[in-house]
């Protein structure tokens, strides 16, 4: 099972994630942010609101949307095999 360890709000909508194995990367979340739920997050400071979720192991923000942290993985570790 896939958990995030950390999570920090970078500029331009974008995360750091670290997961339980050690794999860390960026991940650009800006296309998401004028879509759907996500539009909750486009004032950049409920934006840096993001926290790891305790019982998911998953990003998370108090307004209730998260993230699946098997697609974030994925998407992290395909950037460090595309460097």
């Amino acid at each position: 099972m896939v958990r995030v360890t950390e999570v920090k709000a970078l500029e331009s909508y974008r995360l750091w994630v670290r997961f339980h194995d050690g794999v860390e990367g960026t991940i650009d979340l800006s296309s998401l942010i004028e879509q759907g739920v996500f539009r909750k997050l486009s004032d950049p400071q409920e934006f840096a609101k993001v926290a790891v979720d305790t019982v998911t192991h998953t990003v998370a923000w108090p307004n209730g949307i998260d993230l699946c942290p098997d697609a974030l993985y994925e998407d992290v570790k395909a950037q460090t095999k595309a460097a």
